[in-house]
Parts: C-alpha cells; structure tokens; sequence
C-alpha cells in the first residue's frame, strides 16, 4: 500500500474516533465513498483495493437469503456496522486497511442524524432551492455544522426528534437536494476521496448538530400511508393468510417474515399472484419496495422459480 494511503488511513481512522467522541456512530469508507468492507454473504472474488461494497442498502442483486443486517456479528453490513465504540472502530479500520474515509450513520440516537445533501452537479443551484423552501415554508437553517464536498456542495447537519424517521431520498424535495435519514449515512469531515477531501466549513467546526426546524421537518417526514386493506382481492384464503402474516411483522423480523411467506407462496403455487399483495403488505411494514422485491425474488430462486 503507498504511503500516502496509509496516511489517509491513519488520518480517516483519527477523525472516525472523534467523530464517536461526539456520539456519531461510524464506519470505514473506501476511496469511491462506499463501505469499505465487503459483505461476508458474497461468495464472489475481490481484492481488497477494490471492495465489491455498493451501497448501505444490502443492493446485492442475488441475496441467497433475507438480508442480513448484522445479526450475523460479522462486519461488511454498510451502515449497519455503525459503531462509537472506540475499539470497534479500530476493529473495522484494521479490517479494512485501504480505508481513506469514514461515513457516520444517520437517524441513530443520541444525535439522529438528519443530513441535507446540497448538490451542485447537472448544473443544479440546490443552494437557491434550499433558499426558496425556507422562503414558501417559513424555516430558518439554525447555525450547525456544514461539511464541504470536493465538487462544491455542502452537507448541513440538522437533528431529529425520537419519535421521527427520516427516509432517505433523492431531489424528492427540490432538485438537488438530497435526504440522508435513517439507514443511511454523511461522508465524515476529513474523509479523501477519489475527487478530493471533505471538510468542515470555516466558523461551523466547533457547532453542535441543531434541531431540524418544525416546518422542514414535515417536509421530509413520509406522507401518512393509507389504511391497508384487510383483504386482497385478488389471493384466495391460502394467500390471504401469508399477506397477514407479513403484515403482523414487527421490526426486525420483517424480513424474515416475507422470505418465508413468498416461500410457501412459491410452494403452493401462487408466487407469482402473491407478488404484489406481498410487496404491498412488506412496504406497509417499513420495508422498501426495492428491499421486498430482493427478498421476494430470493425466495423465488430458493423454491426453484424464476423470479
């Protein structure tokens, strides 16, 4: 390894510890901002320059089972290694000692972090947008910490209150202004890149994260779901009863709950009519849609089906 990426090891690692000084829970960042440690449920070939890491959302296009999101206690599971635990933090850094960058968890207590990703690529003014939402809504962006992006953006931190999830999202509330909520994570100050090195503005680096004002707030908040259905149409009693076998999930067992009913649907032979009112009935849950369909089309292939 070159002697300027041990460096940028040594130095991410630094930063990483006092960032969880302040509460913030985090994790090492490959150069290209992804995790840097591959998940331990890939069989496939990598070399440690190149971690096979996507994203912190379990993207893996051929999950053999449903996702694990650190139960396993093994690291490689993105934003679900998440630690201010000064010792696992060195734990994860020595296993991932090309390193350079560190990305802190968002939605976590004690801070639940709530990032504002102003970007300036595709020629979009997010800073002007941002301005016109305050304007239309009536907020004030409080004194907080800002970090700079090498291509120029800015990340504003804000905080949320315990009894609210934040989504991630992407221009869903201006263009170029994208959501870091909860699962997600914000490229830590002191973090190198391949574009360059992220740093806290000048005049915020001594701040605390400030409370996301109310009106903002409710923006980024999900629009309220509708009450779901108690039946499907379109399943008979058979399908029915593993819809709302799913819909009885609680966190952390919805997962486990719809890779076992599109099991037995698969089985029984209405996989494929049992599809939709899955993803429905996971989605209401608090899975994505995109997390129902990979552990749907997991379950196809572990009963033999085409996805």
């Amino acid at each position: 390894m070159a002697t300027t990426d041990r460096q940028a090891t040594t130095l991410a690692l630094a930063h990483a510890l006092s960032a969880a000084e302040r509460g913030l829970a985090v994790i090492p960042l490959s150069r290209t901002k992804l995790p840097a440690l591959r998940s331990p449920h890939r069989s496939s070939d990598h070399t440690p320059n190149q971690p096979s890491n996507r994203s912190s959302h379990h993207d893996d296009p051929e999950p053999a089972a449903p996702p694990c999101r650190g139960e396993c206690g093994r690291p490689g599971h993105g934003v679900y290694d998440a630690t201010a635990d000064p010792a696992r933090i060195r734990e994860l850094f020595t296993a991932a000692p090309w390193a350079t960058g560190y990305g802190i968890a968002c939605g976590l207590p004690p801070h639940r972090l709530i990032g504002i990703d102003l970007d300036v690529k595709s020629g979009t003014d997010s800073t002007s947008a941002l301005r016109e939402l305050a304007l239309r809504h009536l907020f004030t962006i409080p004194p907080t910490v800002v970090v700079l992006t090498p291509s120029g953006g800015r990340h504003i931190w804000l905080t949320g209150p315990p009894d609210a999830v934040i989504p991630n999202s992407a221009s869903r509330l201006a263009p170029g202004i994208d959501i870091r909520g909860a699962g997600g994570y914000l490229v830590g100050p002191g973090s190198r890149t391949d574009h360059g090195v992220y740093a806290t503005a000048p005049g915020t680096e001594h701040l605390v994260p400030a409370p996301c004002p109310p009106s903002l707030l409710r923006l980024l908040l999900p629009p309220p779901r509708a009450p779901h259905p108690a039946t499907h149409p379109s399943v008979g009693n058979r399908g029915q009863g593993l819809v709302q076998f799913v819909l009885a999930a609680h966190e952390g067992q919805r997962n486990t709950r719809l890779f076992w009913a599109a099991c037995r649907a698969y089985e029984n032979g209405i996989g494929r009519a049992l599809r939709a009112p899955l993803i429905d009935a996971a989605v209401h849950t608090g899975l994505t849609e995109h997390e129902a369909r990979a552990t749907i089309a997991s379950a196809a292939r572990m009963t033999g089906h085409r996805p």
